[in-house]
């Protein structure tokens, strides 16, 4: 009986292995497609104008984000899923979500991958660890999926946030120069880096198919919510309406902009600590699972064997949970 279990587990870890080796290949083929994509558009770029098209020379290099990714588009996967995917609600907020994150990735080929990484964490937990522990690990990876996405879309606001003082400095000179709100906002989404010279490029093309300034500012400030950007956006919403001394106001709210950026740092920077110890407990507290099991082989899978020892696990693992919520509420301050 012990043979068949080793040989039971053995075979559950080798397809494990063998699942993940495929997702790392399909992401190395991946990456491999996208970097020849993104090679044929930088020597079309280099390469100009085709002659005889009744046009200078003179192609200046864009600098927002938005362009650039038009020009580096890559063959898409898993387009069947996508399609099917687009059409549903829960496609329509995964879209969303994606799209507020900057990754270029659609909704099929994020589902693809997240339920791949399900899958063969599944496997390999129930062969390394215990089969009681192949459900977990699963909903363990569409959360780490879900959370990524979170990071990413934070990261992303926290990028655009430290760029709002510039951002507002350049609107503040446009307009003193005599041109149109419209015009330099197309302006800054032209002299500024990602993701903000992506975002506003995306708010003059909605702009130039005929959309008004308020709907697209407010579609800004749902796609990377903050409060520095609401206070931008309100303040271009009441200008657009009302008329009135913009660039005073956008001048002192560069300035206000400034402090708050110098204050947020310093609040990362003094609960930095924190933070580190909420991701650390639940750590040791798997590095255990892991030593007991190498000290004594299948000691977890005779303690999953009964209805108590699953229930005394899954409640360990809640407090586990719990604990991490609640130094992260601890160390999560709105400045």
């Amino acid at each position: 009986m012990d043979d068949i279990e080793i040989n039971d587990g053995l075979v559950q870890l080798t397809l494990g292995l063998a699942v993940l080796a495929l997702l790392v290949a399909v992401a190395g083929v991946q990456l491999y497609s996208s970097g020849r994509a993104e090679r044929r558009a930088l020597l079309q770029r280099l390469a100009g104008p085709a002659p005889g098209a009744g046009e200078p020379v003179r192609r200046a290099a864009l600098g927002s984000g938005a362009a650039a990714g038009a020009q580096t588009t890559r063959a898409r996967r898993f387009v069947a899923l996508d399609r099917k995917l687009r059409e549903t609600t829960f496609g329509h907020r995964l879209r969303l979500r994606l799209a507020a994150t900057g990754l270029d990735l659609t909704v099929g080929e994020y589902v693809a991958y997240v339920v791949g990484a399900a899958a063969a964490l599944w496997l390999i937990a129930s062969a390394v660890l215990a089969p009681f522990f192949g459900p977990l690990c699963a909903l363990i990876a569409v959360w780490c999926g879900s959370a990524f996405l979170n990071w990413q879309r934070a990261r992303r606001t926290e990028r655009f946030i430290s760029q709002l003082p510039e951002l507002a400095r350049l609107i503040a000179n446009g307009t003193a120069a005599g041109l149109a709100l419209r015009t330099a906002l197309s302006m800054a989404a032209e002299e500024m880096d990602d993701p903000a010279g992506a975002e506003l490029a995306t708010v003059s093309n909605q702009l130039a198919v005929g959309r008004s300034l308020d709907e697209a500012l407010d579609e800004l400030g749902q796609r990377l919510p903050s409060r520095e950007l609401n206070v931008l956006v309100t303040t271009l919403i009441l200008a657009n309406r009302a008329g009135g001394t913009i660039v005073s106001s956008l001048r002192n709210l560069t300035e206000t902009l400034e402090q708050r950026k110098e204050t947020r740092r310093e609040v990362r920077t003094m609960l930095a600590e924190i933070n580190a110890t909420a991701v650390t407990v639940p750590l040791l507290g798997v590095g255990a699972l892991l030593l007991i099991n190498a000290a004594q082989p299948g000691s977890l899978g005779r303690v999953t064997d009964s209805p108590g020892g699953q229930i005394a696990m899954l409640v360990a693992l809640a407090l586990y949970v719990v604990g991490f919520v609640i130094v992260r509420r601890f160390g999560r301050i709105d400045v």
